[in-house]
């Protein structure tokens, strides 16, 4: 029995070697209020298909690791409730059980690569939470990276997090951080993190060369392709700073920790900007998709790929 279920879109592009991006669906079901998590399932995979690549949105559904939703599968989860949220750990346990939940960054690439699908385009990644010194909670996300041969295209680890520290923990597990055009990380909601990148890349082609060498190497693991927000979308570092700080306190006086972390805090620092988060969040994703799907392209180019 194969563990991965692919869509007749999916199936037809891997066999032809057409380009395709795996999407997460973490960001649809714990990411997003409806509808509006719905209208930007859609953007996204019409963002892929219009650079010339196939969609590939990963969740699992009655125990199934679907590589590949159709439109109707992705409007059902959209709307439904009490959906998991998978990660490396528990994402056989709820196949096994015949359950319904949605991937996170690190599912995700679990799900790709078993596809042979090399590229992934997400909003941001998990990473270290503040006050990991004391809780020990680093995202599952850091590790995937470490093992799972997929390129991650994202606009930086998701701002709430401690981001110096989690650059650290990707530079020992060995995991190349490629800020795409500019010299600076990018940190999700704001082009710049305050801290210099380890590598820099100017072209979708360099980045897919980059991939195909390290395999030829035998390294195992994937590559951090952090791409920055459009300047028209961003809300600079300055402005977000005291903001993140209060949500962080909130969650911190509500007790709220582990899975439940993330999402609270994007929902607290929506409702503090106004809903600025949200289409700040709505334009990165749509910008990672398209990179997305010209590295997958490059990918799909390079001789015996």
């Amino acid at each position: 029995m194969s563990l991965v279920t692919l869509s007749a879109s999916v199936a037809e592009a891997l066999a032809s070697g057409a380009p395709v991006v795996a999407l997460e669906s973490t960001i649809i079901t714990h990411g997003m209020p409806w509808p509006q998590n719905l209208e930007m399932a859609r953007k996204v995979e019409e963002t892929v298909r219009a650079e010339g690549a196939v969609p590939a949105t990963v969740a699992v559904l009655d125990g199934k690791l679907c590589v590949g939703l159709e439109d109707a599968q992705i409007e059902a989860l959209a709307q439904a409730r009490g959906v998991a949220k998978l990660s490396r750990a528990d994402l056989a346990v709820c196949m096994s059980q015949g359950g319904t939940g949605a991937t996170t960054v690190a599912a995700t690439m679990i799900g790709a690569a078993r596809a042979g699908i090399k590229t992934f385009a997400t909003g941001g990644i998990g990473g270290v939470h503040q006050g990991a010194e004391k809780s020990f909670d680093v995202s599952a996300d850091l590790q995937e990276l470490a093992q799972t041969p997929v390129t991650v295209v994202c606009a930086g680890a998701k701002a709430i997090l401690d981001l110096p520290k989690t650059l650290e923990v990707l530079e020992t597990l060995g995991v190349p951080v490629i800020a795409y055009g500019q010299d600076q990380l990018p940190a999700f909601w704001s082009r710049e993190a305050g801290l210099r990148a380890p590598l820099r890349m100017d072209s979708p082609e360099e980045i897919a060369r980059a991939s195909a060498m390290r395999a030829a190497l035998g390294l195992p693991g994937g590559q951090l392709v952090a791409n920055p927000i459009p300047p028209e979308a961003e809300i600079a570092r300055d402005v977000l700073a005291p903001v993140i700080a209060r949500a962080n306190a909130d969650a911190e006086a509500h007790g709220i920790r582990g899975k439940q972390l993330t999402p609270y805090l994007l929902q607290r620092i929506f409702e503090l900007t106004e809903g600025r988060s949200l289409e700040a969040n709505i334009a990165l994703v749509l910008n990672n998709a398209r990179l997305g799907a010209q590295i997958a392209k490059a990918i799909s180019a390079l001789p015996g790929k």
